[in-house]
């Protein structure tokens, strides 16, 4: 009831605001064509009037006028002056128009340069890729919401080279999750999966955002530890006037929702994803040495300490829902000061269900021991039902103090995420192990980040010299809260369940904890000057990064004290009568469930990353139609590890890693005709790819969920990676873009994750042979008005992608094997990269009608078989099978001054199904993973004012 009137006031407080809103804004950004810059204090005047305003040193501007339609000047000394026409302002609203001014031929000449406003502020970011030193693609926001999407991984699809693996993490240029690297405002923040080099883009609600660009080309600014790119999301600057906006939504998928077979436990209390505290740990004592006949009495009070559910319960699923609210505004501290303070804050919460009847994960299906017999024969079948709720918290603010010279911005960012799993699947083993049995989890996951990040840009009395620093320390939090795995063995002659450790293992609760901090310094300094005869810019500074994870896991199984074998029969099959209190170990007759500490020594860690790096690269012209900009950076990257290694044997303060390192880069453009609209564009540049926390670790971490063992790797090495790209890019009217590039790129020591020979449940990372990956994109954005198809557009892009890897010697070995060789197959000594994709397609159809407010489009997304589990002995290797994704988004605008918007949405309208496939020379494909995500429909509502 709190919430609901503090809402409704800050409506009437809006409502009061609006009404007294008179005027309309024109807002954008001036920049420099000669620079991939902004152009500070330019004068911009309404034609035939001395009402103007001039730029400020950000390059952005705010002219409040009447409303009426008017022509807009742009111009500063030296430079061409531009009229933008038709600019039509609205009571109420603001106009964007971002304008990019050329120096003049001759600075004593005027050159006017006469144009129509754009429509569409997709154009600001195709500015920035026109004007970048580096190959950048982008998306504006206008662009995210148009292809309606509600976070970036849905959106992000949509650029050349760019695909989505689970849902939540961007692989650039068909490249894995090591090689692509993300960013938050420009510094490294840690990941919901911290083990990812990449951010879970599903947590970032579109109101947070200003854009989203993708950066493929090395430059010595950037970090070094990138290769297929680098996604920089960019969260909202200073607002240029009060605003407000609400939007609430709801999603309905019939294979998800109101279904009454869904499974859940004890979820209250997780509504906005924060853990439950009273599912913590309930003990904190080291019971290693206790055993069931000699401490009877003080097991039994310990192990009734651990809450009894172990079951899941059936319950009714709902429909997804989400809500988000922003709001902003900007202020004057004084009549007499230049200066301003803006702020800008942003909350979003949403909640997702899915229910899976058929969940398939995990299969092995092994070759025939008959070579000659090509086949695949199952060896385990793993299937049942799945049942999640995904819960994501996320807030923004941000204060920004600005005057003349200098800008001053704080931002705060947190987010929350509460993941619950409910899975009861039957696992049937057939030929390394015959047995049955029905295994239930239960898991809950909380992850959270907090980000706080100062940034400062000051610029100079002439705009010659400009300081841009950054400070920013994050918190990840990933905490497994009292994860409970039940394995009943089924005696399949007559239906009994019990636990049997030696057939199906021992009931499980664990506790997992990783703490992730992160401190980032940044500072860049630029200059122009002049070379050559030509402007240029020296742009030189460093940064600091400290990275510190401890990693801590508390494992408990639950056997039972059983003399005559028949004590687990009690159950039932029934996981809650697992602890029941008459079934908890009792010294007469001695037997029950008790606890037994599982977790070893190598299971945790403490790890730090250091990367200090230092820069300098000029920007440059040799003549009117070539700019260059040509740079070096240095790294200096340290790992030290604390733990124990496999044999328990402790480890304090290790070096595993000490790698100091120069990374060249150049990256020349062409202009191949005197507007700049057209383009090629080459570069090269060395980057790395260094191992995580854990590869370059002693650690031995096992997953019960999977019964893999996860090793790490003291010696293991980073990969250096030399790059190199071509493009050729056209730039017409509005929003019209054509390119086509090409890529190449070698691999020294690529580092992937490798089965340990003779053990087939065990992985270790390792430095293979060399590899080489080459390909071509090509990307057309085109307005249909051509064919008579006004406010239509088409995008679309393809990339093509191959790569080959040397095999390392473990592998070698298993595939030369006779015995894992089928009649009339060769051994192979290479293959494709794990995780890179051979190809990808996106393409899009869409309408715009500013007029009647109604937008709509038709966005299609698919990439080819993805290598996902490397082959072992005679296992085939598992490929991702490609997933036809088609979504439709129709919204409309209304009301006097378009405040409000109804969007509907409909996704994977072909019904397409997750498939991940083994395959093996000359036999038909085998099933590893399978689940149907159904068609999702949702309905949302917008108002802004």
């Amino acid at each position: 009831m709190k919430k609901s009137i503090q809402l409704a006031f800050l409506f009437a407080i809006t409502a009061i605001f609006t009404l007294s809103a008179q005027k309309g804004a024109l807002i954008g950004t001036v920049n420099d064509a000669e620079f991939n810059d902004v152009l500070p204090f330019a004068n911009i005047m309404v034609k035939g009037t001395t009402t103007g305003t001039t730029s400020d040193f950000d390059g952005k501007y705010v002219l409040e006028l009447d409303p009426g339609t008017y022509t807009i000047v742009y111009s500063y000394l030296g430079y061409e002056t531009k009229e933008i026409t038709e600019v039509v302002v609205k009571e109420g609203e603001e106009v964007v128009v971002d304008v990019t001014l050329g120096p003049s031929a001759n600075q004593l000449d005027e050159v006017v340069v006469t144009t129509t406003v754009s429509k569409n502020t997709e154009q600001s970011v195709l500015n920035l890729q026109k004007r970048s030193v580096a190959l950048v693609d982008g998306l504006s926001l206008q662009s995210i919401k148009r292809a309606g999407a509600s976070n970036i991984a849905s959106a992000v699809k949509n650029v050349p080279g760019v695909s989505v693996q689970g849902g939540k993490f961007v692989y650039v240029r068909g490249l894995g999750d090591r090689y692509t690297k993300s960013i938050l405002n420009g510094v490294d923040v840690p990941g919901l999966d911290p083990d990812r080099n990449t951010l879970q883009l599903d947590i970032f609600p579109t109101n947070l955002l200003d854009n989203l660009i993708v950066i493929k080309s090395f430059t010595a600014d950037q970090p070094a530890d990138f290769t297929g790119g680098v996604v920089d999301i960019v969260t909202k600057d200073l607002p240029t006037r009060e605003e407000y906006s609400v939007s609430f939504g709801i999603g309905y998928n019939s294979d998800f929702h109101f279904n009454d077979q869904y499974q859940t436990f004890d979820s209250g209390g997780r509504a906005f994803g924060f853990a439950d505290g009273a599912h913590d740990l309930p003990i904190n004592q080291d019971i290693s040495d206790l055993n069931p006949i000699t401490n009877t009495q003080e097991l039994r009070e310990l192990t009734q300490q651990f809450p009894r559910q172990m079951a899941a319960q059936s319950s009714t699923s709902l429909i997804d829902s989400n809500f988000g609210i922003s709001w902003g505004n900007q202020y004057n501290l004084s009549e007499e000061s230049s200066w301003r303070l803006g702020y800008s804050a942003a909350i979003s919460y949403r909640n997702e269900t899915e229910y899976y009847d058929n969940y398939i994960d995990g299969q092995v299906f092994r070759r025939s021991q008959d070579n000659s017999v090509l086949e695949l024969q199952a060896d385990r079948t793993n299937q049942g039902t799945l049942s999640t709720n995904n819960v994501l918290l996320t807030g923004l603010g941000g204060l920004t103090v600005k005057g003349e010279r200098n800008k001053f911005k704080l931002t705060l960012l947190h987010i929350q995420n509460g993941d619950t799993q409910t899975s009861f699947f039957d696992q049937q083993n057939i030929i390394l192990n015959s047995n049955l049995s029905e295994r239930t989890a239960l898991l809950f996951t909380e992850r959270s980040i907090s980000n706080i990040l100062l940034n400062g840009t000051h610029s100079g009395s002439e705009g010659l010299w400009n300081v841009d620093w950054k400070g920013a320390v994050t918190w990840a939090n990933v905490y497994d809260q009292d994860f409970r795995l039940t394995p009943f063995f089924v005696n399949e002659s007559n239906g009994n369940r019990t636990i049997n450790p030696s057939e199906a293992g021992d009931p499980l609760r664990i506790w997992r904890n990783l703490d992730e901090i992160n401190l980032v310094g940044k500072l860049d300094i630029s200059r122009k000057h002049k070379l050559f005869g030509y402007d240029a810019k020296v742009k030189f500074g460093g940064n600091y990064v400290f990275k510190s994870r401890d990693f801590g896991v508390d494992q408990f199984a639950l056997p039972n004290q059983d003399f005559d074998g028949e004590f687990s029969s009690r159950f039932n099959g029934d996981p809650d009568e697992i602890l029941a209190p008459e079934n908890i170990l009792d010294d007469n007759p001695r037997q029950g469930t008790f606890i037994r500490q599982d977790s070893n020594p190598s299971d945790s860690f403490e790890s730090e990353i250091t990367i200090a790096a230092a820069y300098v690269s000029e920007e440059f012209k040799i003549a009117k139609w070539f700019n260059a900009i040509v740079g070096v950076r240095l790294e200096q990257f340290q790992l030290t590890y604390t733990g124990a290694d496999v044999n328990n044997n402790p480890i304090t303060d290790q070096q595993f890693l000490d790698e100091l390192d120069f990374f060249p880069t150049a990256n020349l453009i062409f202009d191949l005709n005197e507007e700049g609209n057209k383009k090629i564009r080459t570069s090269y540049g060395r980057t790395t790819a260094r191992p995580s926390f854990k590869e370059a670790s002693t650690a031995a971490i096992i997953d019960p969920v999977s019964n893999t063992i996860f090793n790490g790797n003291p010696d293991i090495r980073p990969t250096y990676i030399n790059n190199f790209d071509l493009r050729f890019e056209s730039y017409g009217e509005g929003t019209n873009f054509f390119a086509i590039s090409g890529f190449y790129k070698t691999f020294e020591d690529p580092i992937e994750i490798s089965f340990i020979q003779g053990a087939s449940n065990q992985f270790i990372p390792l430095n293979l042979g060399e590899a080489t990956v080459y390909g071509a994109e090509i990307e057309v954005r085109k307005d249909l008005g051509f064919i008579g198809l006004n406010n239509f557009f088409f995008n679309g892009n393809y990339s093509l992608i191959e790569s080959q890897q040397d095999l390392g010697i473990f592998e070698q070995q298993r595939r030369a094997d006779p015995a894992n060789l089928r009649d009339g197959e060769e051994p192979i000594t290479e293959r494709q990269l794990q995780g890179q994709s051979p190809w990808i397609v996106n393409a899009g159809f869409g309408y715009n009608n500013a007029e009647s407010g109604w937008e709509g489009s038709l966005f299609y997304n698919v990439q080819g078989p993805t290598l996902e589990i490397v082959s072992d002995g005679n296992v085939g290797d598992v490929f991702t099978q490609p997933f036809n994704d088609l979504k439709f988004n129709l919204s409309k605008t209304f009301g006097d001054k378009t405040e409000h918007k109804i969007t509907f949405r409909a996704s994977n309208i072909l019904d397409d199904e997750r498939l991940s496939e083994f395959e093996s020379f000359g036999s038909a494909n085998k099933i590893f993973s399978f689940w149907e995500p159904g068609r999702t429909f949702s309905l949302s509502y917008n108002i802004s004012f």
